[in-house]
């Protein structure tokens, strides 16, 4: 993924970037304060992007306005960002230090941001209760956080499809969601299981999403030469994003959550 907000790049991140702005959007004007004859003024937010290596969602957030804080273990990545943001004239809004979720605070303030991204971290760590409450303890009083993972229910479905009958069983009864030795996902979660993690976090939940309900499935040269077939998949994918039955079978799940 390239860019949130280009359209093919955005196919398969669609849902989680409209969802994001709408939230940066509320943050920001319930942090606006007072400025001489009662208008309010919406300041930008401090954002913190938890493993947002090479800025994928960073960079179109510091394009709004918003100053943010990318931590990621991957130098690569980082100079990757740099570059990134320098092309997209945000070099002066986006900062990026090299670290991780556990160590997150040797590198990042307690306490210090209006919004947190915790955006493919939680299938990687060791500890993935340790990581969310890590990236709720970064949260101000009211902050948001964004939590996006590889869900179970879309690689059961992909391997089915597939034909790969004995894999998608194993993906379903494996305690980490992973289809056999070769998978190269770590770990994988329910709707239910992400829930939970993020109100032991000691937050409260706003939102679940399906993430890639069907773009992953649909062959890509439909999408490139059909006329419209762009346009229609992703008012599709926002469509069934929400519903009960889709997000069981969904890639990736996200979860909008705000400290109380």
């Amino acid at each position: 993924m390239s860019d949130p907000q280009r359209p093919r790049a955005s196919l398969r991140t669609a849902v989680v970037w409209e969802v994001l702005k709408d939230a940066l959007e509320r943050r920001a004007k319930a942090a606006g304060r007072e400025a001489v004859g009662g208008e309010a003024v919406h300041g930008a937010l401090d954002v913190l992007d938890t493993g947002g290596g090479s800025g994928n969602f960073a960079v179109p957030v510091a394009r709004l306005g918003h100053h943010v804080t990318v931590v990621d273990p991957s130098p690569n990545a980082l100079f990757a960002l740099e570059r990134r943001a320098a092309e997209a004239g945000v070099a002066d809004r986006v900062r990026g230090v090299q670290g991780d979720a556990h160590g997150l605070f040797d590198v990042a303030e307690r306490g210090g941001y209006d919004v947190v991204l915790c955006h493919g971290v939680l299938e990687y760590v060791d500890d993935p209760a340790e990581g969310l409450r890590n990236a709720a303890a970064a949260l101000r009083p009211a902050g948001t956080l964004s939590v996006l993972a590889a869900g179970l229910g879309g690689a059961v479905l992909a391997r089915a499809l597939a034909g790969h009958f004995t894999e998608a069983r194993q993906a379903l009864t494996d305690p980490e969601g992973r289809w056999g030795s070769g998978d190269p996902m770590p770990r994988r979660f329910t709707a239910d299981q992400l829930s939970e993690l993020v109100t032991a976090a000691g937050l409260e939940i706003a939102a679940v999403h399906g993430v890639r309900v069907f773009a992953d499935l649909v062959p890509g040269v439909l999408v490139d030469t059909e006329p419209g077939a762009l346009d229609a998949l992703l008012q599709l994918e926002e469509a069934a994003a929400e519903l009960l039955a889709f997000r069981s079978v969904a890639t990736q799940l996200h979860v909008l959550a705000e400290r109380d």
